[in-house]
């Protein structure tokens, strides 16, 4: 099975949780799926920026991304967090490989808009190096930050990210491994499965707002676009990785009807 797994960054913001994940995502490698990991750091960069007296500024979900704020992004997205992720792969036994969607022209976007600075959106996917890497036994840990066509360098929605890589990788399954149980109904109650028109109609609805509503209409575009089905689950709950691909009901699964 081709899976692609997108880790929040609250999730690897230290050296036991990365060393949790990655002996998850090691022991389903063993089992002779190919993986490709896509990972965030917004608390890190966050958390960096506030170090060195720069305050964050947030339009519509994303980070406001200025020239003198581009340099912080690569240094914590393509730089430290990738490479600790890395390095927790590796000893978890896994030939992991840290890349950004820069390599090779993995990833290209266009500006999302002139007030958000270098905020990209998706425009083309080349997961031929994907591909490459997984046949050849290489586990890719993508950081999300994306080429131009005119060599800029754009920061990119990890869960956008995560849908590109995806589809262009025809993933059979994404699974987000967030900070929440799933997808919640007006009830607060947990809802199992959704469809693309269900989780359309909680958006218009309000009930799915902020970081989920952003989630939701990323995963849409991945079923959309090919990837079998995607699930959102609570990323520190013991053996996720393992609970999900054994069909247990946990999370949320969406499908594309």
């Amino acid at each position: 099975m081709k899976l692609l797994i997108k880790i929040g960054g609250t999730l690897i913001d230290s050296e036991q949780k990365r060393r949790e994940i990655a002996s998850q995502i090691a022991a389903l490698s063993r089992g002779g799926h190919h993986i490709v990991v896509v990972h965030g750091g917004g608390k890190q960069l966050s958390r960096y920026l506030d170090q060195q007296g720069f305050q964050s500024e947030f339009r519509g979900g994303f980070r406001v991304t200025p020239p003198e704020i581009l340099d912080a992004v690569l240094r914590i997205f393509a730089g430290s967090v990738n490479h600790h992720l890395v390095a927790a792969l590796q000893q978890a036994g896994l030939r992991a490989v840290g890349l950004s969607g820069i390599d090779a022209g993995l990833v290209k976007a266009r500006q999302l808009s002139p007030e958000l600075g270098a905020v990209g959106e998706v425009e083309e996917v080349d997961a031929s190096l994907l591909d490459l890497l997984t046949g050849e036994g290489y586990l890719p840990a993508v950081a999300c930050i994306a080429g131009g066509r005119d060599g800029a360098i754009f920061n990119v929605n990890a869960d956008q990210m995560a849908v590109a890589c995806g589809a262009g990788f025809q993933a059979d399954l994404l699974v987000f491994l967030t900070d929440v149980e799933g997808v919640l109904d007006a009830q607060q109650q947990r809802l199992p499965r959704l469809t693309a028109a269900e989780a359309l109609a909680l958006i218009e609805s309000g009930i799915a707002r902020g970081g989920m509503e952003a989630k939701l209409r990323a995963a849409m575009v991945g079923v959309a676009n090919g990837i079998g089905a995607v699930r959102i689950v609570a990323g520190s709950q013991p053996r996720i990785l393992e609970r999900v691909l054994s069909s247990e009901d946990i999370g949320t699964t969406l499908l594309q009807r």
